[in-house]
This record gives structure tokens, sequence and C-alpha cells, in this order.
């Protein structure tokens, strides 16, 4: 190599070279020299002033003070992270010239605007409190016509969907308000011609929804308050609240009912009695309801079937008929509540076209226009039925043949061939033919109304030729009765207190001056859902703002003030839908709307004057419904912060739908029960854009189920109390057919003395009478379906002692009925009998903490060994479809495990009815199939209808489940308890063995089961 440093190996032979261990070494020293100095500083600092170091300094240029005084004194303070500037100033780098601004990052959406507007929250049609609409009558007239409750009427309007409820109240309103958008409405139900320019529709005017205008359907019940005047011209007050039709909200026309005294059915004249109308019959039935009739949709019969006046009298007659033959097929009917048009309880109405008459209302217009020497009532009575007139003899007779071809029925002739002439006239005349004749009936038109459409020209010509409903009025005032009339009949069938207290007998003759009663039916949100007003029936006494009032709750018992709670009335309204009118006080017999008592209401309430003393306290029976939810929802919040929201407005829809549950299982989801797509559809709806306004997820639908037994226990099944000192001894087995529908409709109840349970079960089942005493509860709940029994005997039990303990049993036994082993579902059709009970002599040794999960362990292994089952609802469906469609409606309900049990054209209609039977499980998305393969030409309603047996054992272990693969019907049992229990958190497995502690009884049970 070249280089002198290297050797001929390439090793270093150079001069030495300072190593980087020696570089660090002098580093270090001079860090050591930097110290130094700063500690000869420091001290200097503790053993004089400033102002002498200074000085000292100044005069000793070499040395450590001069080393220190070089180091920069900001160096040695303490600054904070928030102190320190690691970045100079705009200022510094620009210049104290330069102005300079700094913007920070937008985080804002670009789909949000920047400046937002403000957000009305309106989720109602209202009218403005400080103007109320005017109407035919003071409102302070309405007022003081209901302080005299004997010319009250309280009435609810309720029928099928679509059969013209709705339309019919607005006639009633049209009628008694100025209504713009009435007036200026086209009927759009009668396809007459096709119109050139969009139809101007009104919305009902109980429908104050935004949900119910979009859909076009009734989703709540509305009242209105108007004041009417019959035939004669004597006016009436009248509570009018409108029900849906739609067989989901069958909850709503209960909750009208309990607050009304008669029914208005609606009945649609081409369609007849339908799946809903037959349930709000025997619901009213049920309450003791007046029922009256309208046959609504006269103008079907005349512009879409074309019927001959001959033939549109026998399908009228074919459904009043059939309204008939439901009434009387109900329990408690009498022949008393016959309806027939000649005995002025049935009305005929086109609502579409403003008219609504009776026999008498008809009558009285041929008494007017001819100046008849008779009584409307008594020519009425001649207008309906096998009656026919001669026109040459002027005369009526009973026998066709008397009169011969001539003589034609008198309805016919008189009423239905006049209505038929003018929809003839009015469509197919011109303004020069039309107007002679429509003025010799004493109508008068003017120029605009000839030339309007065909549709709004029938209805002007036919609201001025029938007038106002009076007919409607007289039908309600002789047919309803009057909350004086039925107060006693009301009292006795809802009030729960003694019937010989001062609050019983005021409530019982309906006294304005009597202690305050209210029944609390329903909640509506205000119209910006901030606050909840309630809607009650007075009982009996006067309710003013700022009066102070008890809310007795649906769980309130006497000697229990949990569920009571003192409020004070803010509000008092009288109840309009679009307008409530505020009053000064309302009395007994009326309906009312108050403010600021919503809080502790959950969903029914019994208001009640706090002065009344608490030994007289009692509740109005709550709302019982013969049927329950059976699909269910799990929802939780999009964002887990949000959860409070949803758990408020889960609250408020409560309050709203009658009906519906809301729950947390077990896993931790939150539940909502409800009984139909649409009613859960409508909750949600409700939940996301008006009580919580939060975006919430929602899982698939699922049902619930039921668990039941098919035999009796294989072995008498015992269970010890944790300390091991008592001893139950309890077998199960299956309740005889229809002993749980009795339990559940209240036609046997646990509260009535033990020889009127006995006397129910010999007379009807055929039971011993001792084994009839012997029942001691029902459950879960107290009209649950299912039975505990004590059969032990007196020789092997200490009776006093287990009696000492028989509510705890109760409990325990309440318990197990309401989650039972299978899938945490309740309990149905099973009855547990107690054979033994060997108890501990020291009370203190059988508490409630020993007992009670004693009671339920056993009710549970005597389950397991009684071949225990699931049951599914089945939900009845009543599909209405053209003849062609009949074949794709049976392929649909094919595919879903259903079977008709009912296919037969509808007499006088196009239609064919067919009923079915479905399974729950199956029916979502059921309608949406129907209109698929029909073309939209089929429509369906279903609702639950019975709880049936689910085909296969569910603790079949041998059953073998493949993912994505369809069940067989043996395999559906076990498929639906496994998930069921997978979707709740629960196991796999169901064994009977932690339900028993003896090891050799368990070893038994398993050689029975195998």
């Amino acid at each position: 190599m070249d280089d002198p440093n290297y050797d001929e190996f390439g090793n270093y032979i150079g001069p030495d070279i300072a190593s980087s261990s020696e570089e660090e070494a002098d580093e270090y020293e001079e860090e050591e020299e930097d110290a130094v100095g700063d500690a000869y500083g420091d001290a200097d600092a503790e053993t004089a002033g400033d102002q002498e170091h200074a000085e000292s300094d100044s005069s000793e240029p070499d040395g450590p003070r001069a080393m220190a005084r070089r180091v920069d004194a900001a160096q040695t303070q303490v600054v904070l992270h928030e102190d320190k500037k690691y970045y100079p100033d705009a200022d510094e780098v620009f210049g104290p010239d330069v102005e300079a601004v700094v913007q920070e990052e937008d985080t804002q959406p670009l789909t949000e605007p920047i400046i937002a507007p403000v957000k009305v929250r309106k989720f109602q049609v209202t009218e403005d409190d400080r103007q109320l609409p005017d109407t035919t009558y003071a409102k302070e007239f309405l007022v003081d016509l209901q302080g005299y409750p004997a010319m009250v009427r309280n009435v609810v309007v309720a029928g099928h969907l679509h059969h013209g409820k709705t339309a019919l109240v607005d006639v009633l309103v049209a009628a008694t308000h100025a209504w713009e958008e009435w007036d200026k409405a086209v009927p759009a139900a009668t396809p007459t011609t096709k119109m050139q320019k969009p139809i101007e529709k009104a919305f009902g005017f109980t429908d104050v929804h935004q949900i119910e205008r979009q859909r076009g359907i009734s989703l709540k019940a509305m009242p209105v308050s108007l004041v009417a005047q019959d035939t004669k011209g004597k006016s009436y007050a009248l509570n009018i609240i409108d029900a849906p039709g739609h067989v989901d909200f069958i909850d709503e026309v209960a909750a009208s009912m309990r607050l009304a005294d008669g029914l208005v059915l609606v009945v649609d004249a081409v369609e007849g009695v339908m799946a809903n109308t037959e349930r709000i019959i025997q619901m009213a039935v049920r309450e003791g309801l007046s029922i009256t009739l309208v046959v609504s949709k006269l103008d079907r019969l005349i512009l879409e079937l074309k019927l001959p006046p001959a033939d549109a009298y026998y399908k009228l007659k074919l459904t009043i008929e059939e309204v008939n033959n439901v009434i009387s097929s109900c329990p408690l009917a009498d022949a008393s509540m016959r309806l027939s048009p000649e005995l002025g309880n049935v009305c005929f109405a086109s609502a579409s076209y403003g008219w609504c008459f009776s026999l008498e209302s008809f009558a009285k217009q041929y008494i007017d226009k001819w100046s008849m020497p008779v009584q409307p009532r008594d020519l009425a009575k001649r207008l309906w039925g096998d009656v026919y007139y001669h026109p040459e003899r002027r005369t009526f007779m009973r026998k066709r043949a008397d009169g011969g071809k001539d003589a034609k029925r008198s309805f016919v002739h008189f009423i239905l061939e006049p209505i038929y002439k003018i929809f003839a006239q009015v469509v197919g005349e011109d303004e020069p033919q039309l107007r002679p004749a429509l003025e010799s009936l004493g109508i008068r038109l003017s120029k605009d109304d000839y030339s309007m459409d065909v549709r709004g020209l029938l209805r002007r010509v036919q609201c001025q030729f029938f007038g106002p409903p009076t007919g409607f009025v007289d039908m309600c005032a002789a047919h309803v009765r009057s909350p004086v009339e039925n107060a006693v009949k009301k009292t006795e069938l809802l009030y729960t207190g003694q019937m010989d207290t001062e609050t019983a007998l005021a409530m019982r003759s309906c006294r304005a001056d009597g202690p305050l009663v209210i029944s609390v039916a329903k909640q509506y949100p205000s119209s910006d859902a901030s606050q909840f007003f309630v809607l009650g029936r007075i009982f009996s006494g006067t309710v003013a703002p700022g009066q102070q009032v008890r809310v007795l709750g649906e769980g309130y018992a006497a000697g229990d003030d949990e569920d009571m709670s003192l409020v004070t009335v803010a509000d008092v309204w009288v109840y309009c839908s679009r307008y409530k009118i505020p009053v000064s006080g309302l009395g007994a017999g009326n309906w009312v709307l108050l403010g600021g008592v919503d809080g502790p209401i959950s969903k029914t309430a019994t208001l009640v004057d706090a002065s009344v003393a608490e030994d007289d306290l009692a509740i109005v029976k709550p709302l019982q419904f013969a049927f329950a939810p059976v699909l269910k929802v799990a929802v939780e919040p999009v964002s887990p912060t949000e959860l409070p929201k949803m758990l408020s407005g889960l609250r408020k829809i409560s309050k709203t739908y009658p009906l519906s549950q809301t729950r947390v299982e077990e896993s931790g989801e939150h539940v909502i029960l409800g009984a139909g797509e649409l009613y859960l559809d409508c909750i949600l709806h409700d939940l996301r854009c008006m009580y919580a306004e939060i975006e919430i997820k929602v899982a698939d639908p699922a049902v619930t189920f039921r668990e039941a037994v098919s035999e009796t226990s294989a072995i008498k099944v015992f269970g010890d109390s944790p300390n091991g000192k008592n001893r139950l001894t309890i077998i199960s087995e299956p309740l005889e057919q229809g002993i749980a529908e009795d339990i559940e409709s209240g036609k046997v109840s646990c509260g009535w003395p033990a020889r009127q349970v006995g006397q129910y079960f010999e007379s009807n089942y055929g039971w011993d009478i001792l084994a009839g005493r012997s029942i001691w509860a029902f459950g879960p709940g107290e009209n649950g379906p299912n039975m505990l029994s004590d059969d032990t005997l007196p020789g092997e039990t200490d009776k006093a002692r287990l009696r000492s303990v028989r509510d705890l049993i109760k409990q325990g036994f309440q318990w197990a009925a309401r989650e039972g082993p299978l899938c945490d579902e309740p309990m149905r059709n099973a009855r547990f009998r107690i054979l033994s009970a060997d108890l501990a002599p020291e009370a203190i040794h059988r508490g409630g903490g020993q007992i009670i999960p004693a009671a339920r362990r056993v009710c549970y292994s005597s389950f397991l060994t009684a071949e225990p089952r699931l049951m599914e609802p089945v939900n009845y469906a009543e599909i209405q479809a053209p003849a062609d469609c009949v074949s794709a409606v049976y392929t649909v309900l094919g595919r879903r495990r259903g079977h008709v049990t009912h296919d037969a054209p509808k007499p006088g209609s196009p239609m064919y009815t067919i009923k079915a039977l479905i399974p729950t499980i199956d029916s979502s998305g059921f309608e949406t199939d129907l209109r698929t393969y029909t073309h939209g030409q089929a429509f369906c309603q279903q609702y639950f209808d019975h709880w049936q047996m689910v085909p296969g054992d569910p603790l079949d272990k041998e059953v073998v489940l493949r993912p994505l693969e369809p069940s067989s019907a043996q395999q559906l049992a076990r498929d639906f308890m496994l998930k069921t229990r997978r979707r709740k958190g629960l196991s796999d497995d169901v064994a009977i063995d932690k339900y028993i502690d003896d090891a050799a009884l368990r070893d038994l049970v398993r050689g029975f089961q195998s």
C-alpha cells in the first residue's frame, strides 16, 4: 500500500488518534466546569444581595463569578409548559404594521348550512288557540250545554278500515264549522270521470298527525265536541271520538269505549261485515254500550256496482242482517240490541258526498214538502221491510200480490229511486236541463257551481237536498243513553270500590257537586311533543284549573300509597281535535282534557279530589284487552351515548300507545312489543322523529312464545329450601280446553270466594267441588292462564303451617309462570298441584328467602317432567281478492305454513273473501308478498287469534339443526327454543339437574327421561 500509515496487511501503524471515549471525557470535564461556575454563582446569591453581586462582578473580570455572569438568568428559571414560547409571534415575523388573520380548521360538514334555520317542532295540524274556528254556535253555548248531562251524548265512531268513519265525522264538522278545506275538496271515492287538474284532497278533521296524512289512515282516536240539532231543532252536545279502523289499533278502540256510552258502528254498504267489525261489536257488547249502525258509502252501489234500486235494497238488508247475526252471537247480547231502520237505530250515508239520513229524517222531507198531516215517525215505520206502495191507489200494503206488478217496495219507491234520479240527472245532464230540475227541488246553485267537476257538483247538490245530518242526531239522542242514564251501569262495571260509599253514590247519580272522580283513558302529546295532556271522563264532581287532585295509578291498592301522587291541575279544556276550548270548569258526564297531571301517569289512571279520605279511595278498572302484543323488536341507539334519550322516548311511547309494552331482556336489549307490523312501524317512527329524535338500530321482528305441558308429570318431584328444612312436592298437568281462555277473559277470578270458584268449575267443567275450592292462584298476574291448587291431605300435611306460607308459595309460582324453564317465556295452560309440604316448625326457618325459591324450583322440575312443549301465536287473516287471484293467495299461504278456513264470494260484490290462519312468526312481510303475487289486487287484514302447539319436542337433543337450512316440522320446537335462548344470552342446554338437589331423585328423573 502507498499509504505509510498502514502495513502490507492493512493494519494501521500511524500516530495515535484520540478515541471517542477520550472525546466524551473532555466534554464531561467542560460540563463539570460549568456546573462549578453555577454553584459558585448560587452561593454568592445566598450570601449577599443582588445589587452587591452586580458591583462585585463588574470589578472582577476573571474567575468563576465572571463565568456565571455570562449565563443568562432566564435559563435558570423554572418555566411551565404552557408558558414556554416555541415559535415567534406573527408581529415578530411580519412586523407590527402587518395585520395577521388566523383561521381555524372548518369541521362543519358540507351537508349542514353555515347558519342553520330555526327548527320548528310541529307534528300535528292545529288551529291557533288565540283564534278558534267559526262555528254555527257559540263556544259558550257548547260549554253551558255540557253542564246538563241529560243533553249530552258520548259516542265512539268505529268500524273496519276505510269504511268511512272519519268522513262521517267530517260531515258533522262541516255542518257546524266554517271549514274551507272541506268545501273546496272533491270527493275522491267515486270513479266517475277523470280530472284534468289535480284533485284538491281534504284530510279528515280528526286526522291531525302528520303520519296519518302520509299513510292515508287514522292511527289515533281523536275526540271532537260540537252542538248539533235533531229534526225538531233541539240541540244536543255531542262528544264524538273517531277511532281507527286498522286491526292493529284495536287498543285505541278499547280506550275510546271506556269514555263512551254508545257505539256508532260504520259499515261499508259493499264490503259488509269484516274482521274488525266483529271484534268491535264483541267489545261493545262486553262494555255494555248501546249500539247503533250507519250503513255508509251508498254511492258505491250506484256508481261502482251499478245495482238497480231493488237489488240495492236487498244488499242493504243483507248488510244489516250480517251485523245483527254478529250481535246475537255474543254471549251478553239480548233482543233489545237488534238493529233495524224502522226502529230508528240505523242511518244511511254517503259521507264522501256529504249526506246522512234516517228514515224519520227522510220522511220529514216528504211531510214538509207536501204538508202531510202525519208524524214523521209513523211514516218512517212504513218505509222499510215488506211494505209496498201502490202509486195509483196511494196506499201501503203488506203483500205485493194485492197491488199487482205496479206495487213497489216503499223503501225503493220513496228513498232509493229519488237518490238514483238525482245521481243520473247530475251526471248526465248539462246546466240548461239540470237547473230547472234542481230548482224544482229547492236546490239553487251559482254559475260557478255548475262549472265544477261532476263529483264536486254532486256533493253540492246532495248537501242541499239532504241538509244537515239531523237523522244522525235523532239516532244518537233516542238510542244512546245519556251519561245520567248510563251512570249506574258504567259505575258497577268499572268502579272497584264499595258501592255504598259517598263517592260511589255520586258516581251512580252523575252528580256535579259530588267528590271528583275522573277516569283517564288516553294521553295526547302537544303539537311539539314536549308535554302530554290527558283525556278522561268525569264520573262525578267538577274539575277546575288550580285544583289539587290525587293520581291513583293502575297498581293502586287500599293502604298502599306507592302508586299515588298529589298534583295540581294546570289547564282544563274541551278537546276538539284541531283546537282546544279553555274552560273555567267542567262537570260530571263530560270528557275533559287536562294539562299538568301527566307526570305520574304511565297509561291510564284515576283522578280523585284531594279532599277524599284515603279509606274511600278506589280506582276505575284499567283497560283490559282480550288480546296480547305478540310481535316484538329490539332497539338500541346508534350512538351509545344517546341511550338516556332513547329510554326517555320509550317512556313517552308507553304513554301514547295503550297496548305497547317495553321491557329489558336478560341480555340487556330493550324490546318493544306491539300488535302488528304497522303498529310497531308507527312506534318506531314516533321514537325516531318525535320523542327521542335519534337514530336507532332495529333488530329483525320476533314473536313471543308460551311454554306448556302435554302430559301429567311422570313422577312426584320435590324440592328443598336452601336451608334444607322445608320440602314441597308438586306435580304439573295440562288444563282442560277452554279454562285458560275463561281465566284470561275474566269469566272466572281468583278474587271470588272459594265457594263461587268451586261452583263455576263444577258447573262448567264437571270438577269436584273440593277441587275447585282448593284453587290458590292464577298466574302470571291475576288473569294468567295457569293454576296453582292445594291437593294436600290433612293427615299428611300440617295445614296451619301450609296456610302460613301460602302467599310465599304463590309468589314462587308467579315467578315460575312468568319465566318458564325452556326459554324464559311465560307458561300457559299448566296446572300445578301441591301434593305435600314438609315445613319447619320454626317460623324463622320458613321465611320468604327459603320458600319462594324452593317453590319456583319445584315448579320448574315438575314442569320439565310433564313433556314440555312450546306454543306459538297464530294470526287470523281475512283477505279480499278478485276471483282470478284466489289461486295466488293459496300459493302465498302455503309457503308460510298457513291454511285456508273459509273461501266464498261476497254476496252483491265481485270480490272473494278468504279467511285463513297463519303463524305469527311467518306473517312478517305476508301482506307485501300477497300484493306482489296478486299485482296489488288483494287486500289483507290480520290479527292475533290463538295459541297453538309447535310440532316437535324442544328437549330432543337428537335433532340436528343445520345452518342456513329450513327446519322440518318436527324440528321447529327445538329450533325456536335454541334461537330464543341464544338471543337472550342463555345457554343451549336445558337440564333438570340444576332444579333437583336430591341425587337419588335426579337419577330417577334421568331414567324416566331416557
